[in-house]
């Protein structure tokens, strides 16, 4: 029976502005644009309603909902995550043997995602290991953690079995056939590790053109001839063909990659360097030369690869820190490296564009500070929505000792500052 008081209603599970709340049209107070214009953008039914100068449109009778104020922040498109691996991540600190039990994959893997969503990747491809010691059991704990993140962030796995080819190779095909049927969407693999990588490509392009899938292959190979042949094998496919990180383009002569670069311009190939460390050993990191891909007309996309696994143990997963190795480390406009992980990156997870304009999905990450450049210098504080939703907040703060030099620069003593 229920008191027959009357109660007070209880504090909202989801306060305005906090991750997850969600009251109708939901209005985007103050923000600041890549352009220099500051606005206000309604989201309403997981896309952009409508875009205003500041002021202009606070929820009324029309659209009633919530306001966040992001005044000091930069609005932009989220990024995406196009390489991570989430059967690994997180597994460097656990000493010993990956664990592949479903609970522990399910675990990491659900922690990395929302680590990333925590640093504005609202969708992620992820590489999970079919057949040998895993069997399905990998992929079908991804695929869980897929579920348990619905309304958050949306993943997508990619099927990566070890051999295609030879006897050894039968059992890994009829592993990769299952892993579709099961819910992987992607097939993909290294074979730069089949005693046969043309045999392997070829396989793998059959299953996808039978499935309509992508195909997102690994590879560091330095033969020229074989990256050209890739490149050749897969001109053409549709729904399209991935390759990454392709580290050992950097270490070719000028002229070799050059060549190459046009070979996978040629075939519609996108390329997913991993400024961040990549994901194999030591000796074979390093990134595509990505001005001269992106001068030959190749779509360059970046991601984050290994997330605190033996192969890069300090892996952040942080987009904008990939789009900072970009413009600080390989030359490129800020804008170009910011596109590498937002706009390219959800083209290469066959995700629609998004612009801060009206129509476009809801899918945005704001930080604080003024110009896109600072931002990928220094951007600790981040709201994330997605589907026009705040999803993830995280907001910095700084401290400094009361101090005659704090005094003399205006800085906050002994109180708190938020840092962009």
């Amino acid at each position: 029976m229920p008191d027959s008081q009357p109660q007070p209603p209880p504090p909202p599970s989801n306060p305005p502005g906090s991750p997850g709340h969600s009251d109708g049209a939901l209005v985007l107070c103050g923000a600041r644009l890549t352009d220099g214009r500051t606005v206000d953008v309604r989201l309403d039914g997981g896309r952009i309603e409508a875009v205003g100068t500041a002021g202009s449109l606070a929820p009324g009778p029309a659209h009633s909902g919530t306001r966040v104020n992001l005044g000091g922040y930069l609005l932009l498109p989220a990024p995406v995550e196009p390489h991570a691996h989430a059967d690994t991540a997180l597994s460097a600190d656990q000493g010993g043997p990956v664990s592949y039990e479903t609970e522990d994959v399910q675990r990491r893997a659900t922690e990395a995602a929302l680590l990333q969503l925590g640093h504005g990747a609202t969708a992620l491809r992820a590489h999970v290991r079919v057949g040998d010691v895993q069997g399905l059991g990998a992929l079908g704990a991804v695929l869980q953690a897929r579920r348990s993140l619905h309304g958050l962030a949306d993943l997508t796995a990619v099927a990566v079995p070890r051999l295609l080819t030879g006897a050894a190779g039968a059992d890994g095909l009829a592993m990769l056939r299952d892993a579709v049927k099961m819910g992987a969407t992607v097939v993909g693999g290294c074979p730069d590790l089949d005693p046969d990588p043309t045999g392997y490509v070829e396989t793998l392009l059959k299953v996808a053109s039978e499935h309509g899938c992508p195909v997102d292959l690994h590879t560091d190979a330095a033969d020229p001839a074989r990256l050209a042949r890739l490149a050749a094998m897969a001109g053409g496919l549709r729904p399209g063909v991935t390759l990454g990180p392709c580290g050992a383009l950097s270490r070719l002569a000028t002229e070799a990659a050059a060549r190459v670069a046009d070979r996978l311009a040629a075939a519609g190939v996108t390329v997913v360097c991993l400024p961040q460390g990549g994901c194999g050993g030591v000796e074979r990191r390093g990134t595509a030369p990505v001005r001269l891909l992106r001068a030959a007309g190749v779509r360059v996309a970046a991601g984050s690869g290994a997330l605190r696994d033996v192969s890069n143990p300090v892996g952040r997963g942080d987009p904008l820190e990939a789009a900072y190795l970009l413009a600080s480390c390989h030359g490129l406009h800020p804008e170009d490296a910011y596109d590498a992980v937002s706009g390219s990156a959800r083209a290469v997870l066959g995700l629609p564009e998004v612009r801060v304009e009206a129509g476009f999905p809801a899918e945005l990450l704001a930080v604080r500070g003024h110009h896109l450049a600072g931002a990928l210098s220094l951007s600790y504080s981040r709201i994330v929505v997605h589907r026009g939703r705040v999803v993830a907040r995280t907001s910095a703060v700084r401290e400094y000792c009361n101090s005659a030099a704090a005094a003399e620069l205006g800085l906050p003593r002994q109180g708190r500052g938020e840092l962009s």
